[in-house]
């Protein structure tokens, strides 16, 4: 065991630095409308009182989080008023100085120390093989490196420009402590991210039927069925009092205002329609494609009439509000339901089928996906919901690995557009490259297999995806296309992503299902 921990801190902090040194480097790249969203937070919460934090709206970009990441700002807006005190001046929009952006470009960089925490946690809950030296045959190493170096983080976080790590460092922390039956510490944990960043509500299903069914029934029968009477109402009370707390803290202030409706009105936005304006590669992308396509087929033979469609539907962007021509509109109740009837077979199978920390990473998996697929107003960046925690199944599952390399390769290309800067192109590709090439590798050699991890059609369909980004990042903008149809890499890449995002859940889903309680392997 000392051998082995000893082993683990000499590539661990390497490892950690290394990655926190290319962060620096992007200091001066570019940086999207998110950092000037963060900038107004740190000047709310700065210089209005709490009273006034969600009904203040100079700028568009009002404060939408929960009030625990309004906290988070107002503590950071202490250390920004030492690097330039203009930044926190609420009228003072589209403020970037220098010592602006690299305040809050560091502070991104300091506050992931959690998350690099939170990967080392995880990293010791996967088992090593006894005997090696190789270091590429260690679960634990190549976990390490799929987290601190995962692609879609470094250019969210540190070019693109959000706090995702920090965030992520709760979440990874939570499964940490589940993994090793520290449930409590795991539904504190995941109590607070919920009161930092409300999305994550997509995997608290599964938080709230694992944490019922394992740790309040404290016993099981031999076939796994439920036994009633080993139901601990104390457990209950333990996992209420601590929920009941954090949300108490966070929003109590704003509830003893009477300013509740007015946070959640925020906090829930349903008037923002189906799709961002970008499409994340869901099946709602699909959805929208295809009623274009049959309005398209519709008007040219005369089917239907051109100017009585929905303007958005003929518009040659995308656009945040769509009404569709030919499908039926979709509202945000049809969502909510397809996202609950999808998600209810994986809370059901780990209610009658309890199988420990796997049974419950897997359904955080499916819960995640399940939300992206089918959810409202989507954004691309969720996908990382289900990458980062599926790395840990990756390193310990042959079958698990193939599916990791199909749903990273095809959501973290999916996250192409958002640096459409040609100064950005270089880097995102050879970071994408570099994270592509070290999964396929050190995952097939992990599992120690000369056949490849992926079947034939996903073998042909990843081909497809080198295509199609050769195709929107180096052919099309020196097309004539480019004038006419600006809008078209951003829905080639959102529907074709979507595919393999579909795809990949469906297959997740069907890992879940058909695995015996009795054979289930525990992480």
């Amino acid at each position: 065991m000392a051998a082995t921990a000893m082993n683990r801190e000499s590539w661990f902090p390497s490892l950690a630095l290394g990655v926190s040194l290319l962060k620096a480097l992007f200091i001066n790249s570019y940086h999207s409308t998110d950092f000037e969203v963060h900038r107004n937070w740190l000047a709310i919460t700065h210089s209005l009182p709490v009273s006034r934090w969600y009904h203040e709206n100079t700028s568009e970009w009002t404060l939408d989080y929960p009030p625990l990441f309004a906290w988070f700002e107002f503590g950071l807006s202490h250390v920004a008023r030492h690097f330039d005190s203009k930044m926190l001046a609420v009228d003072n929009l589209n403020y970037a100085s220098p010592a602006t952006v690299l305040f809050q470009r560091l502070s991104v960089i300091f506050t992931d120390m959690l998350f690099i925490y939170a990967a080392r946690e995880c990293c010791r809950c996967v088992r090593d093989r006894k005997g090696t030296r190789d270091i590429f045959n260690r679960p634990s190493f190549v976990l390490a490196v799929l987290l601190l170096w995962n692609f879609g983080l470094l250019i969210v976080d540190h070019i693109h420009f959000q706090y995702n790590g920090f965030l992520f460092g709760f979440l990874l922390l939570s499964v940490a402590k589940h993994l090793r039956s520290q449930h409590l510490q795991g539904a504190l944990l995941f109590s607070i991210l919920l009161n930092l960043k409300h999305i994550y509500l997509y995997v608290a299903p599964a938080y709230g039927v694992f944490l019922l069914r394992s740790f309040c029934f404290t016993q099981d029968n031999l076939d796994g069925s439920i036994k009633w009477t080993s139901f601990s109402p104390f457990r209950l009370l333990a996992l209420g009092s601590i929920v009941a707390a954090v949300c108490s803290l966070s929003f109590g202030p704003f509830i003893a205002m009477g300013q509740l409706p007015q946070v959640l009105s925020r906090l829930f936005p349903f008037k923002r329609g189906l799709c961002h304006a970008y499409w994340a590669p869901n099946v709602w992308a699909l959805y929208n494609v295809l009623d274009k396509s049959l309005t398209t087929v519709g008007v040219r033979l005369k089917f239907l009439n051109e100017t009585t469609l929905p303007q958005a539907s003929m518009t040659g962007g995308l656009v945040q509000e769509f009404q569709h021509s030919v499908l039926p509109s979709v509202t945000p109740s049809v969502t909510v339901i397809c996202t609950l009837l999808s998600i209810l077979p994986a809370l059901a199978s780990i209610w009658w089928r309890p199988r420990g920390a796997d049974g419950f990473l897997r359904c955080l998996l499916v819960c995640a996906l399940a939300s992206f697929t089918f959810g409202w107003h989507v954004h691309e960046k969720a996908i990382l919901i289900a990458i980062l925690p599926l790395s840990l199944l990756a390193v310990e599952s042959r079958e698990d690995a193939g599916i990791f390399l199909l749903l990273s390769t095809t959501g973290h290309y999916s996250l192409f557009p958002l640096l459409f800067t040609p100064a950005e192109l270089p880097i995102k590709c050879a970071l994408m490259l570099m994270f592509t090439i070290f999964s396929f590798a050190a995952l097939r050699k992990l599992h120690s297999g000369r056949v490849s991890l992926l079947h034939t059609l996903e073998v042909v369909y990843l081909s497809g995806l080198v295509v199609v980004a050769v195709a929107c990042e180096f052919v099309f903008p020196l097309s004539p296309w480019q004038q006419k149809l600006p809008f078209l890499p951003l829905l080639a890449t959102s529907v074709y992503a979507a595919l393999g995002v579909c795809y990949s859940f469906l297959r997740l889903y069907v890992t879940l299902l058909r695995q015996d309680s009795g054979k289930s392997k525990q992480l």
